[in-house]
């Protein structure tokens, strides 16, 4: 890999848009790979999470690269007004289902509304729910069983807890909260991939504290608080956060 490669992917770890900008105005063809993977592919397996993101896939597709999935477009650059005129032109939009690879929560046969959540991106996920997306719709399941999940399982424990705002507005808009699943694969293939057995949205919330996951105690439990008490129940006194083992 030389040194412009590496500068991009820092770029692409960061959601720069500026040093991406200075990378592409050197020549950089966007069509090109790095270590076998398409740029464009490299900056949305990219584990952050940010508003900086459009940005950033929209330099890269200004230059001339293409989606993997097309329809994807509007939904990845958090563009409401772009999804609307894509519906109102094709309204089985509405069902499509997409797979592409994620660092986190798998995105298998996914629909917009999966990957709205999984991005954290609060206005297109409200377009598509005004436009009449299922709020529960469910991904697919692996040989295992593994899978099945609602896009509500893709905000709460996302990173930097992104998603919650995503996670409101589905409960708001009735998302189920007591949806038992066999088991999610999260970070599937990646170096921190981990199977959890029998989740719900408020267990699966929970995992955010194992150590791979790197999430905040606190706002897992504040996940946590609001999951409860759509389902009717009350979080009890939390006493140890952070966790006093853990931070000796």
């Amino acid at each position: 890999m030389n040194s412009v490669e590496t500068e991009l992917l820092t770029a692409f770890e960061l959601h720069s848009p500026d040093r991406i900008r200075a990378v592409l105005q050197g020549g950089f063809d966007v069509d090109s790979t790095i270590s076998g993977q398409r740029p464009i592919n490299a900056l949305i397996e990219m584990y952050l999470r940010s508003d900086r993101f459009p940005s950033c896939l929209r330099l890269l597709l200004e230059r001339g690269a293409t989606l993997d999935d097309p329809k994807l477009s509007p939904v990845l650059l958090d563009d409401p007004e772009a999804l609307s005129v894509a519906i109102h032109s094709d309204p089985s939009l509405l069902q499509h289902r997409t797979t592409m690879v994620c660092a986190f929560t798998p995105l298998v046969g996914a629909s917009l509304l999966h990957v709205a959540a999984e991005y954290g991106h609060l206005k297109v996920a409200r377009k598509l729910l005004e436009l009449g997306a299922d709020v529960d719709a469910r991904a697919d399941q692996d040989s295992v069983g593994f899978g099945g999940q609602t896009p509500l399982f893709h905000t709460v424990n996302s990173n930097e807890n992104r998603s919650e705002p995503v996670m409101r507005l589905l409960l708001e808009a009735g998302a189920r909260a007591d949806i038992l699943l066999a088991g999610i694969t999260w970070g599937k293939n990646m170096e921190w991939e981990t199977e959890c057995f029998d989740v719900t949205p408020v267990s699966y919330a929970q995992c955010g504290l194992l150590r791979q996951f790197q999430r905040s105690e606190a706002d897992i439990y504040s996940n946590i608080r609001i999951l409860l008490k759509v389902l009717g129940r009350e979080m009890p006194q939390l006493r140890n956060i952070p966790n006093r083992y853990l931070y000796k």
